[in-house]
């Protein structure tokens, strides 16, 4: 659900995170900046900065395990009941 008002802080690095595979336009979105991509970016480096986090675009945010949990894992390998191990 998008934000009724604009984040900030560590709020907004989160919500841009989650939100940074579908892009900058839907992060500004989801993050209460509506179409106002400009301060959107301004605000996101300021707060990054303050978290001491060198991030220059959007995509730098997506870590390697989201990307990982984006491709899944493959195959998953169970036992065929609880009660094989």
């Amino acid at each position: 659900m998008a934000s009724s008002i604009p984040l900030q802080g560590t709020e907004l690095v989160d919500c841009a995170r989650a939100n940074a595979q579908q892009g900058i336009k839907t992060a500004a979105l989801q993050c209460g900046y509506g179409e106002n991509l400009n301060t959107f970016s301004a605000q996101l480096k300021a707060a990054c900065e303050q978290m001491n986090l060198q991030v220059k675009e959007l995509s730098q945010l997506i870590t390697d395990q989201d990307r990982i949990l984006e491709i899944g894992t493959g195959e998953v390998v169970a036992p065929d009941s609880a009660s094989e191990l």
